[in-house]
């Protein structure tokens, strides 16, 4: 119960930062604000403040805000009515949806950055068999200081000096030894693996894992920011890798997408595991939500954009019948993706218990 009141919580939460920036643009430009609403279906609350109505609706799987004089059919030339702006400015008010999700997303790894997060230590856990580490000598317990003259803290920096190098290549370790430093050179050796994007890669290993000591990682505030930007800016250009690879038949579709109900399970998995994870998290699918949002499929933002441009060029609004057919195209791709993803999350996270109730 607390892992869908914590989801629910979650999704309001990106979906109110979204729709909110569509809203202050809009207020900023003059553009009367019909209705916000969080939610689609019947109304569980409604007030109205100005010209504007409050709304919360049954169904918590999305929002918008409606704008006066958004679409043709509507539209009277006023001018207070979003079709009455000029395309720079009706630009601003459709990206800053994503714009402020983004934002969320960059403020909530700047706070991770800032208060600290816990990160493994370089004390070896364990030993694999096959592996340069055994056979050297190291030892569980063993504390790596350095490598090859160059000095490790934490466990992520041990792993990419590490994980760079190549068969046969040998490092020397300083490794302090109940109070002793001592120096111990290690074959690596190299194994192929699967990257995030399904690429194969090979990376070198030493053949230890970490221990279960861990510290508080903290960087100071202007830098932890930084760090939120260049961690956010890291997501986009890995997730459109993504995109890319998937288009191309390179990457699992089935495996990469998830869903409300992957989203769900995923909650329930990190709702327990602390608040610093938690943000994480929010922060990984708020900038998602960008990405997706931008996506140049009709409906969405991306879709706007690009018949803004396409307006820009053309020199004259759509049509009626022009922006009848553009929604029904978008409605009917959103339903075919939202069905996609829900099957998709159904077979993986089910698959195994349908077939042994129909066995």
């Amino acid at each position: 119960m607390i892992s869908f009141f914590v989801f629910l919580f979650i999704l309001g939460l990106l979906i109110i930062v979204h729709e909110f920036g569509h809203f202050v643009a809009a207020k900023k430009l003059g553009i009367k604000i019909e209705r916000f609403s969080l939610g689609f279906g019947p109304q569980i609350f409604l007030k109205k403040k100005q010209d504007t109505e409050y709304c919360v609706s049954a169904v918590p799987l999305g929002g918008y805000v409606k704008l006066a004089g958004d679409c043709v059919e509507e539209y009277k030339g006023r001018p207070y009515e979003y079709l009455s702006k000029p395309v720079g400015k009706r630009f601003w008010v459709i990206f800053s949806g994503p714009l402020f999700n983004y934002v969320l997303g960059i403020l909530f790894f700047g706070i991770i950055f800032f208060v600290g997060y816990p990160t493994p230590t370089t004390k070896v856990g364990g030993l694999l068999d096959g592996f340069g580490a055994k056979a050297a000598g190291i030892q569980i317990g063993d504390r790596i200081l350095a490598v090859d003259g160059q000095r490790v803290d934490y466990w992520e920096d041990l792993q990419k000096i590490i994980q760079s190098k190549r068969e046969a290549e040998r490092v020397l370790l300083s490794v302090l030894r109940e109070g002793k430093v001592y120096s111990i050179e290690v074959n690596i050796k190299e194994k192929k693996i699967d990257d995030v994007l399904g690429r194969k890669r090979s990376i070198g290993l030493l053949g230890i894992t970490p221990s279960e000591e861990v510290v508080k990682l903290r960087h100071g505030f202007f830098l932890s920011f930084l760090l939120g930007i260049k961690k956010a800016w890291n997501l986009t250009a890995l997730t459109y890798q993504a995109l890319w690879r998937m288009s191309t038949g390179q990457l699992s579709v089935r495996e990469s997408i998830s869903g409300p109900l992957g989203i769900f399970f995923i909650t329930s998995k990190v709702a327990h595991q602390g608040i610093i994870i938690l943000m994480h998290f929010i922060a990984v699918l708020s900038i998602s939500l960008a990405i997706f949002n931008l996506l140049p499929l009709p409906v969405l933002d991306g879709g706007h954009i690009i018949l803004l441009l396409i307006e820009k060029m053309r020199g004259r609004m759509l049509t009626a019948k022009e922006e009848r057919i553009i929604s029904r195209i978008g409605v009917t791709l959103i339903i075919f993706l939202a069905l996609f993803v829900t099957y998709n999350d159904l077979n993986r996270l089910f698959a195994d218990r349908i077939i042994k109730f129909f066995k």
